[in-house]
């Protein structure tokens, strides 16, 4: 696949290069010609000195031909209008944007541009790990109806089955973390100590999911 980054800063030229590692075709465009140097010298992709919202520096950087599309310079604007441009102008399938204001991403994502909010997610996977408890969201589709949280599971769930946890709280348990690791489970995965559990459930039964993974499951005489 064919795919063009906008912005070529920490994120966009690692994005480059680990793309272009997996045997796709790269384009990076920056307004800076100097930020290319974070590329190295050994990648083979092109280099696009421009705005990534101009319709004439997306065609030099091949947005005919691509597949995808990701907006990562460190302007907010500068990148929603670049997504909806390659969006809704070349007809791009794949698309998203970096965007910095949390509540902002929440209405572009309305307007169906995948985004990523930094600062939020980084905040959030902090809160994660310094307060474990409760459901995070990490992700939630466009009518807020269905989200993707990390919810924390006591210890009493540990040495069940996923089957029984699904069972007993109503979700559907989208991978684990497992020292460090993401996995995905079958249901008759059995929960470890330190495993990280990330489900997929309703955003109206949220507390309920919280107290069903914080009670434990229901007595049964025994594991």
């Amino acid at each position: 696949m064919h795919i063009v980054i906008m912005g070529c800063g920490r994120v966009g030229s690692a994005l480059a290069q680990t793309l272009e590692q997996q045997g796709h075709t790269v384009a990076v465009i920056d307004q800076d010609p100097t930020a290319f140097r974070r590329l190295g010298p050994g990648f083979g992709g092109r280099r696009v000195t421009g705005v990534g919202f101009d319709q004439d520096t997306l065609r030099e950087a091949g947005i005919e031909e691509a597949g995808a599309f990701a907006a990562v310079s460190s302007g907010d604007n500068s990148n929603i209008i670049s997504a909806r441009v390659a969006r809704e102008m070349f007809g791009v399938e794949n698309v998203a944007a970096r965007i910095y204001d949390p509540r902002r991403a929440e209405v572009y994502q309305r307007l169906g541009i995948p985004t990523v909010a930094t600062v939020r997610w980084t905040a959030d996977q902090m809160l994660r790990r310094l307060l474990p408890s409760g459901a995070e969201p990490l992700w939630r589709d466009p009518t807020g109806g269905v989200q993707l949280a990390e919810v924390h599971a006591s210890t009493a769930w540990v040495g069940h089955k996923i089957s029984k946890l699904q069972e007993e709280t109503g979700v559907r348990v989208a991978f684990l973390t497992r020292l460090g690791e993401a996995i995905l489970p079958s249901s008759q995965t059995v929960l470890q100590e330190g495993d990280l559990v990330h489900v997929m459930m309703r955003s109206d039964e949220v507390d309920k999911v919280e107290a069903s993974f914080a009670k434990g499951p229901e007595e049964e005489g025994g594991h």
